[in-house]
């Protein structure tokens, strides 16, 4: 073997001798992303290769192993899963992926609340649950989750008041919570001013009832239904009926004493026959 081939082969033993190991799988990963397919029905075979196999390594490097898992490092960084008609419910376990940056489980058929343990994901800068039937409150927790960039929690059954520490993300600049079931006065931090505009916009708070407040118009009074009128003027016919009835009725009483007073009632019985 020539000299050049001795000094490549060195070189390499050497290079192979200093490279780290190859990542091993997170176990938090892997509790993530189990105990999501666990929690979740896929009626249209979208996750068919989400395995216990393919869970206990989703990642070798930049390249995943799972349907929607983006992988960086050797860790899940992005989970992309709109449109599956994936029902079932958002796991807390979800946490687990703590080098989490994006969301997204648009689209679904996915009940249930969203699990205040997601404030866990300090990493996560996009997240869109929107288009599916989440219910209960908007977790105020998720102001912990500082990089938040983007909130879209549309087109679901969410009640209740908008936390008032969402307001707080300073790099917040899409939150779209549309189309729920919230009530109460919109977060003066979200509604805030600058150079005359709001930092969201009517269409972030669209199709909540029972939400008020700015950038949304002012509420219109609401007007009487047309039962409540019929109902009205019935009851006003019916008590003007009674009142006149009433009325006519004490008329003739008094005009019936005046024609029969006691002189009179005897003079009456004197002209009467005997039989």
């Amino acid at each position: 073997m020539s000299r050049h081939h001795l000094a490549a082969a060195a070189v390499a033993a050497v290079l192979f001798l200093l490279s780290p190991p190859p990542c091993a799988a997170d176990p938090d990963d892997e509790r993530c992303l189990s105990h999501l397919h666990q929690s979740m029905s896929d009626p249209s075979g979208g996750l068919r290769n989400w395995t216990k196999a393919a869970f206990s390594a989703p990642c070798e490097g930049f390249f995943s192993h799972l349907q929607g898992v983006t992988c960086n490092n050797g860790r899940v960084y992005k989970l992309a899963l709109p449109g599956l008609s994936l029902g079932g419910t958002i796991p807390p376990e979800l946490s687990n992926c703590t080098n989490l940056q994006s969301l997204d489980l648009s689209a679904n058929a996915l009940s249930g609340a969203i699990p205040p343990e997601l404030s866990a994901l300090l990493n996560l800068a996009v997240l869109n649950l929107s288009s599916n039937a989440l219910s209960g409150a908007i977790p105020r927790e998720l102001a912990r989750c500082a990089y938040l960039n983007v909130i879209d929690l549309h087109g679901n059954q969410l009640s209740g008041a908008i936390p008032d520490e969402l307001g707080l993300l300073v790099r917040l600049s899409t939150l779209d919570v549309s189309y729920n079931r919230l009530s109460g006065p919109i977060p003066v931090l979200l509604a805030n001013r600058t150079v005359g505009t709001a930092r969201f916009n009517a269409s972030s708070f669209a199709g909540n009832k029972d939400l008020y407040g700015y950038p949304l118009p002012p509420r219109r009074t609401r007007g009487l239904s047309v039962l409540a009128i019929v109902g009205i003027g019935l009851g006003s016919g019916l008590l003007s009926l009674v009142l006149s009835f009433s009325a006519v009725c004490l008329w003739l009483r008094a005009t019936n004493r005046t024609a029969t007073t006691p002189g009179d009632e005897g003079k009456i019985s004197q002209l009467m026959p005997d039989y």
